[in-house]
This record gives C-alpha cells, sequence and structure tokens, in this order.
C-alpha cells in the first residue's frame, strides 16, 4: 500500500470505490473509449429512439474529415502486410507537425497504450502512481494490475488539481499522471502554473517521471494554457501523450503517441512498440495530419459553441458546471448520477458513468453537436423536474 501524505490519502480500487457496490466498482474501472458497451442494457431500453444520443464517451459527434475516411478505405488493401513502413512515415510526419525528431516521438494505439507504456516502464513496487483523484484510470487500472502503489490526490473545491496537495505527493515517485484538462472533471490548469509544478516536483524528486495527458488539448480556450511538449523534449523526466480519437474523430480507429526526450521515448519504445496499430490507423493519422486547420477551426468553434450552451442551460437553473475545457462537463445536478443517468437512458440520452467521489451529486456530459444538444436539454429539464430520490442508508 502507498504511504498515506499530508492532503493526499491511498488509493486503490477497494478504497476508491468503498461506497460502491462490485457491479459499480466494475463500471468505474472501465476505461476510455469502452464506455459505450457499459451501456448496452440502456441501448436495448432506451425509449425514446432507436439509436440512442450517445454523450457518454467523449467521442466526436461528427467523426473524422472525409480524407480520413477515404484513406482508411484506400489502404485496406495493405491489410495483409505489417505497419512498419506505415509507422516510420507516420512517425515522422508527427515529429514534423510538432517541430521534434521522429526521435522523440512513439505512436501507440490511442493514448490508451502510451499511458499503460508510462505506468510499465516507470512504477514499481518501490516507486508507484501518483494521480488526481478523479482523474482518468488507465494508469491507476495498470498499476494497481501490477502491484505497484498508488496514491491518490484529492482535487481542489474547484475540482482542479491541487498542485500543492500533488506536489507534496509527488515526492518519490515513479509516475504522475497529470491530466490536463483533465477527465472526467473537465478543468485545466494553466502553464505556467503547470511549469512551476513541473520544475518543483523535478526538484525535489529527480527520479520521478510525469506523464502529462493532452487528450483534450484542441479543445481548450482558457488564456495561459499551453502544452508541455517543448519541455518533455528538453527534460527526460516528462513526457506528453496526445490522440487522434477526440478533436480528429478517430476514437474507433485507436491511434495515439507520446511526445518527448529522445532517451525517455527510446525507454518506452524498448518495452513496447507498434504492433497493436492497424495499417488503417495509420492510414487514417496520417490523412488527419493533412487535413486543412480550417476543418480543425470549425471543430472548435462548434464544440465550443454547444459546450457553452449547456453549460449556459445547467447554470441558469441552480445546476454548478465545472469550468470545462474540453468536449465534455461535469455538473453538480444535486443528485446521484445514476439515477441522473437511468431517467436520461429511459428517453434515449446516454450520458457518463459514475466518477467516485463525486457520484453523489455530479455526471459526466459529453458535448454533441448544437442540435444534439437542444435535443438533450429538453430530456435533462424533464428528469432534473423529478424529485432526487433520497440516498440509501
Amino acid at each position: 500500500m502507498a504511504r498515506t501524505r499530508k492532503n493526499a490519502m491511498p488509493l486503490s480500487r477497494r478504497s476508491f470505490v468503498q461506497s460502491m457496490s462490485a457491479g459499480a466498482a466494475g463500471l468505474w474501472l472501465a476505461d476510455r473509449g469502452r464506455e459505450g458497451a457499459l451501456f448496452g442494457g440502456a441501448r436495448l431500453e432506451a425509449q425514446g429512439s432507436s439509436a440512442p444520443l450517445l454523450l457518454s464517451s467523449n467521442e466526436n459527434p461528427l467523426g473524422c474529415h472525409k480524407d480520413v475516411l477515404a484513406a482508411v478505405q484506400d489502404c485496406l488493401t495493405e491489410a495483409g502486410r505489417y505497419a512498419f513502413a506505415a509507422a516510420d512515415e507516420v512517425t515522422a510526419l508527427v515529429a514534423k507537425r510538432h517541430g521534434v525528431k521522429p526521435e522523440n516521438v512513439l505512436l501507440g494505439s490511442g493514448s490508451t497504450q502510451i499511458l499503460r507504456t508510462a505506468t510499465h516502464v516507470f512504477t514499481s513496487k518501490t516507486a508507484g502512481l501518483v494521480a488526481a483523484i478523479p482523474a482518468y484510470e488507465e494508469c491507476a487500472s495498470y498499476a494497481r494490475l501490477m502491484g505497484h502503489p498508488i496514491t491518490g490526490v484529492p482535487l481542489t473545491s474547484r475540482l482542479t488539481m491541487d498542485l500543492d496537495a500533488l506536489q507534496r505527493a509527488s515526492k518519490g515517485a515513479g509516475l504522475v499522471f497529470y491530466c490536463n484538462p483533465n477527465n472526467p472533471v473537465g478543468t485545466a490548469i494553466g502553464g505556467s502554473d503547470t511549469r512551476r509544478y513541473l520544475a518543483d516536483v523535478l526538484t525535489q524528486s529527480p527520479q520521478t517521471t510525469v506523464l502529462v495527458d493532452e487528450a483534450y488539448f484542441e479543445y481548450v480556450t482558457m488564456p495561459g494554457y499551453q502544452s508541455m511538449i517543448p519541455l518533455a523534449i528538453e527534460n527526460p523526466r516528462v513526457v506528453v501523450a496526445r490522440t487522434f480519437s477526440k478533436c480528429y474523430g478517430m476514437a474507433g480507429l485507436r491511434i495515439g503517441y507520446a511526445v518527448g526526450h529522445q532517451d525517455t521515448i527510446r525507454t518506452m519504445g524498448q518495452w513496447d512498440n507498434i504492433d497493436p496499430i492497424s495499417v488503417m490507423a495509420l492510414a487514417g493519422a496520417k490523412a488527419a495530419l493533412a487535413v486543412p486547420a480550417t476543418w480543425v477551426a470549425a471543430e472548435q468553434q462548434r464544440n465550443a459553441e454547444a459546450r457553452a450552451f449547456t453549460m449556459r442551460w445547467f447554470a441558469d437553473r441552480g445546476f454548478t458546471p465545472t469550468d470545462s475545457q474540453t468536449n465534455f462537463m461535469f455538473v453538480d445536478i444535486k443528485r446521484p448520477s445514476k439515477d441522473f443517468r437511468d431517467g436520461c437512458a429511459r428517453e434515449g440520452i446516454l450520458v457518463g458513468r459514475d466518477f467516485p467521489p463525486y457520484e453523489a451529486t455530479h455526471a459526466r456530459i459529453s458535448i454533441g453537436t448544437m442540435a444534439e444538444m437542444q435535443r438533450a436539454v429538453q430530456v435533462f429539464e424533464r428528469v432534473l423536474a423529478q424529485p432526487a430520490k433520497a440516498a440509501a442508508a
């Protein structure tokens, strides 16, 4: 078990979900990208539509660019070949995009593979994982599977990462998972504060590696937010994870990447490689890297407008959303998320699963198109108008 530190608490599957049933614990442990499968029953029971509106998995509701689809179709004849050459080409293109060298880039099957690789390489039974509570669970789940200690640090009252507490907890850690913006709460930390935190951690604990997850980078609108890629290139103890799953609409194709110091990338690459990545995903990524900047800007604007509309709708009715910098929102609905989720599902709207320790009052809602969110809030209105069920004793 991890040693309890001031303002931190041991994080394990048991302690993290101690107030939940075994079935609910399994729900919490679901991975990003698998959430839709958790709602199989709800899909069958949803009464509002034969095709429920999916606001549960933080996907791009418009999908990928037409050139990505065409590239995937065109490469099907290469399905009988291994992906080595294509992986080298995409690695070079990603490196060019970020102004780095190919040896600074490691591809993965979504950013999920990158997170698992970092957890495997940089944590141990004596140097564990540190992460905020809650944050995306992939690293914690994998560390737990390996029997490596995990320390969770609660968020602030504003549901942002508590950098002072995180710094204290990070001393002696093998890996810090720094999810920024943070899934599931949607909040982000500015560049200057992030750099200050990283400098403090790397000074007091020079053997610690920090994995900065920037999966939602393209959706951030707050002033002062910065990517940590420039720092990662210079410092072997910082590595950044990115993905094509979100803004680029390629969640089902499964491709992401890490950017970091060449020594760090080499170490990660020695443990894991590109074998899990399909030639279709690589073809799609190559095409995505060439889509017009205007397409990306339009997607960012679409998300920002639909997000603002939905956040304002909740705020006007007395339900407080976090300052979302992502393609989802986390809102205090003043009732158990399961009750809200079940009520929405009955009318064909699927929203996010439980996220302890906020499952008693908060729900995560992915952002669809404006038309979808206008439809969704009508359902939210009806569900939230019902009296909240009393909490079980």
